[in-house]
């Protein structure tokens, strides 16, 4: 027995000299870590935050206007190629017509396109022509018949100028095959620049295709203006260049982490500075609707580039006095917590590690040293008493010469702990709470403020043209249809103009009794069959006041079919689908009355604006001029700062009628504006603290204080005799070789008890 027994005590002994993984040292060791870690986050990044003249958020809101322009063109581009296909497909499946009345009739349905021409192929005869000359000996016809023959392209024209052109085939039995052709400028349909922008169409090389915004130096009178004009065209040619090389990276590399909304390659550009202002710019690669997805319009690799100078605030640069004061006072902080927490339990504890094993290696001479206070101290008098048990004095004699061993100190391990997070927290919490905290007198930067208004204005011209484009659809479709179409061939023409634009829910052809003699989609919501009652009072209309969704139709009468119209119902998805712009907030599209009909996100139907926002509609509607111009507002009260902006339809065509208007608002708190910046950052400074403060004092209370507390208990239970109690470590750490070394003295007192009275049994 004795030899098994010294096995056991052998094993333990080799245990407790292993190495020590676990325990007090880590937790320590990577709280001090992490404070040094964020003290030089907080020494670089709050002095960071408020470091630039021209804050982010004017570099990000110039980078969301040229996503803007990438995207009207886009769609501009492939609006028109698909118009100009589809008009040509339905010339195809009527009647043989004659080049001028194929292009009357495009004339009278679309206004979209600068010239038209048909072309004979196969001899290259002009056989007609409307408005500018079309360049058609840029156009080599003995390749249209190769793979992407007729996709749209780019020519250059002697002037120096571009165009874009676009192709369909007009073929019909028995003639010879003609080519219709449509020429375009290379602009930006319904993109308000405001007054000091510029904008730009690049391609590939970097070259610029045309540009809007920019004066030519011929054109201005003073030297100033002259100087000026050149110096912004040089600007906008270096961002060009170097946009085009930009854009040319896949849109996944070209990406920062974390960024969105926008499926191509887009970003930012800082220029020169000149006379206090500094050129910034945004740009964007045409992409498809989805990522991924190209279109014939991105096919042309152009790029889209907005310029704008932005005036500099050299006051508004802050020097890292704030974070070098914050950095410092955490470093004095968290070495006054760190040195607490090694004095008072590291030590401590690691001292009783090396007493308790001596005492198991049989070294009884010298007193324990023992802690002066915690649950060490409890453990330190325990294991004095049981050093002079060993020694042979009975345990109720060591209790009485052992200086009051059941006293116990009133400051543990546990009240040390929360005073180091008390101390942490006098730190974490005022950069919390308190400091550099934004109010309601927070600047917002000017361009910001304008740029809000003018990306309202560009989504709500550009909800007007897509309805403008849907009547013209209509009328198309109408005018082609005439009186002798039958109702089969009817269908076919409807389920071929849904197909391809993507705006109708149902399209289909009424008479003038009510009955519907041809359909494609879904079935009519708003018309039911026998309806005698016209519903129409505009060319588009909501006709419905209530209900869970808005119900848009446009018509188009059919000539010669007394009364019977072609009506197309437009799904509310596609209205709000050009709506989710990045950067705008919350958006809404509210009638004349100013009940919501559509929107960027969550919404009721036909509800009402917050006051101030609908005072804000009423404002812009009232005209100035031809037109209403759109405003822009800052509003400051309890709830912080925030940006709204309204435009009402400007501009012709069936939608102007609706008396429609866009109205968008965000918090000021949402942009990377240096108030708001310095907060968050602070505020995360604060985080880090609270959360490396409480994930490592926690763990050293799981993984330390509370077994050392359980600890004090049995060792003062063996001092006070309890030999039946075996004392098994929970973890392989500094607790748990104290608890060995005390469950070896525990075995050795009672071989010893067991020595001492084996002569009296043998007297019995």
């Amino acid at each position: 027995m004795a030899a098994s027994s010294s096995k056991r005590r052998h094993k333990v002994r080799r245990r407790a000299d292993m190495s020590l993984l676990g325990g007090i040292r880590p937790p320590i060791a990577v709280l001090s870590a992490l404070l040094l870690s964020l003290a030089g986050i907080t020494a670089l990044g709050l002095g960071k935050a408020s470091q630039d003249s021209v804050p982010k958020a004017v570099l990000t809101s110039q980078q969301h206007f040229a996503e803007d322009g990438a995207v009207t063109m886009r769609a501009s581009i492939d609006e028109s190629v698909t118009d100009l296909t589809r008009t040509a497909g339905l010339f195809n499946a009527g009647d043989p017509a004659t080049p001028d009345a194929v292009l009357d009739k495009i004339g009278s349905v679309y206004q979209k396109w600068t010239g038209t021409a048909v072309v004979e192929i196969e001899s290259g005869r002009m056989l007609a022509a409307r408005g500018e000359n079309v360049p058609v000996t840029a156009i080599d016809t003995g390749k249209l018949a190769e793979k992407d023959g007729l996709s749209p392209r780019i020519v250059r024209l002697q002037n120096g100028e571009s165009r874009l052109l676009a192709f369909a085939l007009l073929s019909w039995p028995d003639r010879p095959q003609q080519l219709l052709i449509a020429s375009n400028s290379l602009r930006f349909p319904g993109v308000s620049r405001g007054q000091f922008r510029s904008i730009a169409v690049v391609d590939t090389t970097g070259h610029i295709l045309s540009r809007d915004g920019v004066q030519e130096p011929e054109q201005v009178k003073t030297a100033k203006q002259r100087e000026d004009a050149k110096r912004s065209a040089k600007q906008l040619t270096a961002f060009a260049k170097t946009a085009a090389t930009k854009t040319a990276t896949h849109p996944l590399k070209a990406k920062e982490p974390g960024s969105g909304g926008f499926p191509g390659v887009s970003g930012s550009l800082r220029g020169n500075t000149f006379r206090g202002d500094r050129a910034v710019a945004g740009y964007a690669a045409l992409a498809g609707p989805q990522p991924g997805e190209g279109t014939l319009a991105t096919s042309l690799g152009l790029t889209v580039v907005a310029m704008v100078d932005v005036a500099e605030d050299p006051t508004r640069v802050a020097g890292p006095f704030f974070g070098l004061v914050s950095a410092a006072a955490l470093l004095l902080i968290g070495a006054l917590a760190v040195a607490l927490l090694l004095g008072t339990v590291q030590r401590p504890l690691l001292k009783l590690f090396l007493e308790s094993r001596r005492l198991t290696r049989g070294d009884l001479t010298r007193p324990v040293s023992v802690p002066r206070f915690g649950e060490t101290a409890r453990i330190g008098r325990a294991l004095e008493r049981l050093r002079r048990q060993l020694l042979g004095e009975p345990a109720g004699a060591a209790a009485s010469d052992a200086g009051r061993p059941g006293r116990r100190s009133r400051l543990g391990s546990r009240a040390l702990i929360v005073i180091c997070g008390v101390l942490l927290l006098a730190w974490s919490a005022p950069m919390l709470l308190l400091f550099n905290r934004a109010d309601s007198t927070v600047a917002v930067p000017e361009q910001v403020v304008s740029d809000q208004r003018e990306r309202t204005h560009t989504i709500s011209d550009r909800v007007r043209r897509a309805l403008n484009e849907g009547h013209a659809d209509l009328v198309s479709v109408a005018s082609l249809i005439g009186n002798r179409t039958s109702p089969d061939d009817m269908e076919k023409v409807l389920e071929r103009t849904r197909i391809e634009h993507q705006r109708y829910r149902s399209i289909y052809v009424r008479s003038a009794d009510g009955t519907v003699q041809a359909r494609s989609g879904e079935k009519p919501r708003t018309l039911p069959a026998g309806s005698k009652d016209k519903p129409f009072t505009q060319p588009i209309t909501v006709l419905n006041k209530s209900g869970k969704e808005p119900s848009v139709a446009g018509y188009a009468e059919i000539p010669g079919r007394n009364g019977a119209m072609v009506i197309g119902e437009f799904r509310i998805d596609f209205i709000n689908g050009l709506l989710k712009r990045p950067g705008l907030g919350q958006i809404r599209v509210v009638d004349s009355e100013h009940r919501v009909i559509g929107g960027n996100s969550g919404y009721l139907a036909f509800d009402s604006l917050p006051k101030r926002l609908d005072e804000l509609v009423s404002g812009t509607n009232q005209r100035v001029g031809m037109n209403a111009p759109a405003g822009s507002v800052v509003y400051r009260d309890g709830d912080g700062v925030q940006i709204s902006a309204a435009s009402p339809f400007a501009g012709g065509g069936a939608a102007k009628q609706l008396r429609w208007t866009v109205v968008s608002w965000q918090p000021a708190s949402g942009l990377a504006i240096p108030e708001y910046s310095l907060q968050n950052r602070t505020v995360l400074a604060g985080l880090l603290g609270i959360t490396a403060a409480v994930a490592c004092l926690g763990w050293l209370y799981i993984v330390v204080v509370r077994p050392l507390r359980e600890l004090a208990g049995q060792a003062e239970s063996l001092a006070d005799g309890d030999r039946r109690t075996v004392l098994f470590p929970h973890h392989h750490d500094e607790v748990g070789a104290v608890t060995r070394s005390l469950e070896i003295v525990r075995q050795q007192l009672q071989e010893q008890r067991k020595r001492d009275s084996a002569p009296l049994v043998g007297r019995n």
